[in-house]
């Protein structure tokens, strides 16, 4: 009788060292996870990287470990884990699924783990955020710096007089920590006031207070009476109602639905930059994240940043309120600027012959007339523009030509109220109207517009100006920058994103960057919904003004951008042959205006 032979099993190698032995990374090869926790104990600030030997991923991420090992190790402690090994305790008790995982932990608080870019400089950030949480803002320079950041920022003031440790400063400082489990990227910075006087500069009067700063919207004190003082609750209430003008992406590589799920929810204009996370300053990032502060205050700088100005103010020389009476009275005629309420009227009638027709910007203005006293809206009223728009279809045919080149105004009186009044400026916008805009030069010439009378017109320079541009018609001394809250004034509101051209350079290349940018600053503008994008001019400088005119370019309800097609180079030569080559760039002129 023969048996049947037993199966037989090659045991697993014995693991062996990943890392050097003259490394500054302490390897467990074996996956002693009892060991790394009594290595835990000893040290302040842990990073533990577990890894398996084979992983394409965790060999690639050994030389970051390594550069950042060799900056931090003297406050750092480096550990690598084998958790592949079948014998090894961290196989058996951790059950990871993907490689390398980083944890990072302070003292007994932990793990927090880095999801962010395996790059030295990533890592290392991360590392010195989780070593210190909390940045001390010592005098009031310090805290305009703090709040001028685009970051989100928030501030506890903390009197030490009392005691080492005043209530609630541990739980602040832990919360702290809490908020890098969850923003793992560490864009909400947390600093700490022990100066009284300091602290009055944000309002903050009584020891343990909480402030969160936000540039465009009001800023907020922690509710201790409607919200325990946990540390818990503290990060919760900060990454719910911090405000993100411009946004990271940042994907990870592997299989995701990041850049759908973000491109879904609107227009998003994508800016690529290089990025350095160590470096102290970053000019060209500063400039961005002004042009994205302009373009989402909405309330024209009224409830935006107060305490930055008066920060501001006190540090410089008394402010000259001598302002002439003519630019006083122009001010206030002109405060449609300060309050916008408006809204784009496309007239119905096509002239068939001129093949043109006229397009009128109404605003709701308050500021005209005997009144008590200057209204503030702060936001439009339906039923206001409703009224408006009533009282201007009553005088529709005031506003109708055949053909102009000028931008005609008239102030409507309204039939409700005697303190408002509306303003109404019309243009004829011809069917080939992007044909004959040739240069930003023509778009954005300031008219200077003679306001007349109800019912009755003033003549204009020659001008053709962007539509939805609320600031068109007033004068560059008071109007400043158009782009200011035109998040607010457009049906095509975009979103901001920022992506590091150092590691995702691949997708501006998908979206038309050209290989030869040196410098690695590309901006596009994809709309998924229309199946459309749009890219900045790459002979042009990445800076704040080129931005502003390709948002406003593509804001505006004619828009004289091009949608980008991608297009590779012609493969034969362009000698004459039976059969014609076409391209992207060749189709609409060989394929579409072809009489064949």
């Amino acid at each position: 009788s023969c048996s049947r032979a037993k199966d037989v099993t090659m045991p697993a190698k014995l693991p062996v060292n990943f890392f050097s032995t003259r490394s500054p990374v302490i390897d467990l090869f074996r996956g002693q996870l009892d060991y790394a926790e009594q290595l835990r104990q000893d040290s302040e600030i842990v990073l533990y990287f577990f890894y398996a030997p084979w992983c394409g991923q965790s060999i690639a991420a050994r030389d970051e470990i390594e550069h950042v090992a060799s900056r931090l190790s003297d406050q750092v402690l480096f550990v690598a884990i084998n958790c592949w090994w079948n014998q090894g305790k961290c196989r058996k008790q951790k059950h990871f699924f993907y490689f390398p995982v980083i944890h990072v932990y302070h003292r007994s608080f932990g793990p927090i783990e880095y999801k962010g870019p395996m790059s030295a400089v990533y890592i290392e950030k991360f590392v010195r955020r989780v070593m210190t949480p909390l940045l001390y803002i010592s005098s009031r320079s310090k805290l305009l710096d703090f709040l001028s950041n685009y970051e989100p920022g928030v501030i506890g003031y903390f009197e030490f007089n009392a005691s080492p440790q005043p209530p609630g400063y541990l739980t602040f400082f832990t919360s702290a920590l809490h908020s890098l489990k969850k923003d793992y990227l560490g864009t909400t910075r947390f600093g700490v006031i022990t100066d009284k006087c300091v602290a009055k500069e944000i309002s903050l009067v009584h020891s343990g207070s909480v402030y969160l700063h936000r540039h465009a919207n009001t800023s907020l004190i922690y509710p201790n009476g409607s919200m325990n003082f946990t540390a818990e609750n503290i990060c919760k209430w900060a990454l719910e109602n911090r405000e993100m003008l411009i946004r990271w992406l940042r994907p990870h590589g592997g299989k995701s639905l990041l850049l759908n799920n973000e491109l879904k929810k609107g227009p998003a204009l994508l800016i690529f930059v290089p990025y350095n996370p160590l470096a102290e300053i970053h000019p060209l990032l500063d400039e961005i994240t002004k042009v994205a502060l302009e373009y989402h205050n909405c309330n024209k700088s009224q409830a935006a940043e107060p305490k930055l100005q008066h920060l501001r103010d006190s540090d410089s020389p008394a402010f000259d309120s001598s302002i002439p009476d003519a630019q006083t009275e122009l001010l206030e005629t002109f405060s449609i600027s300060k309050y916008p309420c408006c809204n784009t009227v496309v007239l119905p009638q096509w002239h068939s012959i001129s093949g043109t027709h006229n397009v009128c910007e109404l605003c709701i203005n308050q500021t005209l007339g005997v009144k008590p006293n200057k209204v503030h809206v702060p936001h439009c009223n339906f039923l206001e523009i409703e009224a408006a728009l009533d009282s201007f279809y009553l005088l529709e045919r005031t506003f109708f030509q055949v053909i102009s080149n000028t931008i005609e105004c008239s102030n409507l009186l309204s039939f409700y109220s005697p303190f408002n009044y509306y303003t109404a400026c019309c243009r004829t916008v011809n069917r080939h109207f992007l044909s004959f805009i040739s240069s930003e030069k023509t778009i954005f010439q300031t008219p200077k517009v003679a306001f007349s009378s109800h019912g009755k017109k003033g003549n204009t320079q020659h001008s053709i100006p962007h539509i939805e541009d609320r600031n068109w018609f007033i004068p560059d001394h008071i109007s400043g920058t158009n782009i200011t809250g035109l998040s607010c004034r457009t049906n095509k509101t975009l979103n901001l994103y920022l992506l590091d051209s150092n590691l995702f350079w691949i997708y501006a290349e998908r979206l038309g960057a050209s290989r030869s940018n040196h410098l690695k600053e590309f901006a596009a503008i994809v709309d998924l919904k229309e199946e459309v994008h749009y890219v900045l001019d790459q002979n042009r400088t990445l800076v704040a003004s080129s931005l502003e005119n390709f948002i406003k370019n593509f804001s505006i309800l004619y828009s004289p951008l091009k949608r980008h097609l991608v297009d590779n180079p012609s493969v034969h030569s362009p000698e004459q042959h039976v059969i014609t080559e076409v391209t992207t760039h060749t189709f609409r002129h060989t394929v579409l205006l072809s009489d064949k």
